[in-house]
């Protein structure tokens, strides 16, 4: 089970969408759910992504501060993808 970053609630790993931190500190979409560094989870719908961005929980997550076009990115891909 992981913990959303955009709503907080706790689903099976195999329902949420991973964004990983690579060691050179740079903020990717993991589409794979195996890249390595570490990761944090968000569920595939883009209100999740929306609370995320609002709360900021990708910095929050990996402590450190993630450009704006991270976010512009990953509301993309729920626009593109889940609607």
């Amino acid at each position: 089970m992981r913990t959303c970053i955009g709503c907080r609630v706790l689903k099976p790993k195999h329902e949420l969408l991973r964004i990983v931190r690579k060691k050179n500190c740079t903020i990717e979409l993991d589409l794979t759910g195996k890249a390595p560094g570490r990761g944090a989870y968000i569920c595939m719908n883009i209100d999740c992504a929306k609370l995320a961005l609002k709360r900021r929980g990708v910095d929050r997550t990996f402590k450190l501060d993630v450009p704006d076009n991270f976010y512009d990115t990953l509301l993309e891909y729920f626009n593109l993808n889940y609607s």
